[in-house]
């Protein structure tokens, strides 16, 4: 007799406590194997695609696409194939579908792998195979269950999993309420592309689904929205958290400098002249950042509330504030202080990428002790950042434009830029905070001693 696993939201590593489900990969009947991606979840760090680690035949699944669930609960359950042949009276409506078929060999298995961040991967552990005429189910499961769908009149363009690899192609159809089963691509292998949401999307929309009529009364106790409302949950809801709680308990405080930018511009232009990578600007600011820290450790740090206590930190772990589809998001370079301007561009770029991407692990995304953060590219000077809590101080960096300026003792045109540093008044007084951001000026202003790549 078939055994019912109960297979829960495991936990996604960093602390993480809830999840959304945005796509369910497999439905009630469908049959499984060992860490196949059953569910598509997102998280206030990334978005990720969950493995069972049994195999066998889902009974139920818990949650509807949209609904947040907490770290533990059930997501869904698997019957897993016993010793012994099922009963007749536990076979699923989906299995007796195949009944006339040849016997079937159906694999229970367990990989017995922790699930922790991104899967199941790994050499699975204790494996065994069953040959049943049909999988087992479960009996039946509670309320919350989701039923197996009806079947539609007309078979969806794809049966098995969708071939859509790029996490963006599948929150461009989740936004424009496409269903990816009835779209073919024209990828390799029918992977299904951006092109063709796009296209589909536009479809939809030159010929709309009839919009049944609306009552123009609200029901009896409701109120009428005054315009769209945006739940905060996902990274928009993490965001939400984590800049109250750092205007909450951080008594925060900014000041800000112009510098003259034209010798760093200069220096950076000369460096990639010279030929091997590039170095992009960012790199070159964070080495300004990393030798600064050196100096002023205190920014380097975090409060501990309970203890009463400032904890300077030994290392720099430097985030920087990315924009994405999905939101702002601050990507850490761990062991920002001892890499290279060389070593420093290549891990922007790839942490950038892996943000449009939406494919930033949990560990992508924690664990900065001081961040860097460059509006300039929003076209803007100035800002008053809000610290990313539990750090102790962000620096700021405004667009990089030709400004009249006193070069020598003479009026001239120089590359200016306006730096601003917020910081945490409890870890250090104004005094520290403007030597630190005045030790980052001088070092954009006169950036040969910094420079070194090696």
């Amino acid at each position: 007799m078939a055994q019912v696993l109960e297979f829960k939201l495991p936990d996604l590593g960093e602390g993480l406590t809830e999840a959304e489900i945005v796509r369910w990969l497999v439905a009630v009947g469908d049959v499984v194997a060992v860490d196949q991606p059953v569910v598509e979840v997102e998280t206030a760090k990334a978005m990720v695609e969950v493995p069972c680690p049994y195999g066998g035949v889902v009974t139920a699944r818990y949650g509807e696409e949209g609904t947040e669930l907490p770290v533990g609960a059930p997501l869904l359950t698997v019957a897993v194939g016993g010793t012994g042949e099922p009963e007749p009276a536990a076979v699923p409506a989906a299995a007796e579908k195949g009944a006339g078929d040849a016997e079937s060999a159906v694999s229970s298995e367990y990989s017995g792998n922790v699930l922790v961040g991104y899967g199941t991967a790994g050499p699975a552990a204790r494996r065994r195979r069953v040959r049943q005429t049909a999988p087992a189910a479960a009996p039946a499961p509670a309320p919350v269950v989701v039923p197996a769908p009806a079947p539609a009149p007309a078979a969806p363009a794809h049966q098995g999993p969708v071939p859509v690899i790029s996490p963006i192609v599948r929150k461009l159809a989740r936004d424009g309420g496409l269903d990816l089963r009835q779209v073919r691509g024209s990828g390799p292998e029918g992977l299904i592309l951006r092109a063709d949401v796009e296209l589909a999307l536009a479809t939809d929309r030159d010929h709309p689904a009839p919009v049944p009529p609306a009552s123009s009364v609200a029901p009896a106790g409701s109120v009428a929205p005054a315009g769209e409302r945006v739940p905060l949950r996902g990274i928009r809801g993490a965001v939400a958290d984590k800049l109250s709680r750092s205007r909450t308990e951080i008594p925060d405080a900014t000041c800000w400098v112009d510098a003259d930018a034209t010798e760093l511009m200069a220096a950076r232009a000369a460096m990639n002249a010279a030929g091997g990578p590039k170095i992009s600007l960012l790199a070159l600011l964070a080495r300004i950042c990393v030798h600064a820290l050196a100096r002023f450790p205190e920014l380097n740090s975090t409060v501990d509330t309970a203890a009463r206590e400032i904890a300077r930190l030994p290392d720099v772990h430097l985030g920087f504030a990315a924009q994405t589809p999905r939101g702002l998001v601050v990507p850490v370079v761990k062991d920002a202080g001892t890499r290279t301007a060389e070593s420093l561009t290549e891990e922007f770029g790839r942490l950038t990428e892996a943000a449009r991407q939406s494919a930033l692990t949990p560990a992508d995304l924690t664990g900065g002790t001081f961040t860097l953060n460059n509006y300039g590219v929003f076209g803007v000077d100035g800002s008053t950042p809000i610290i990313n809590h539990p750090e102790a101080a962000m620096l700021g960096v405004g667009r990089i434009i030709p400004k009249p300026w006193v070069h020598r003792g003479e009026l001239a045109v120089r590359q200016v830029v306006q730096l601003s540093l917020t910081f945490d008044h409890r870890v250090c007084d104004g005094g520290t905070a403007g030597g630190f951001l005045r030790y980052v000026a001088d070092c954009v202003e006169q950036p040969a001693v910094l420079l070194r790549t090696v």
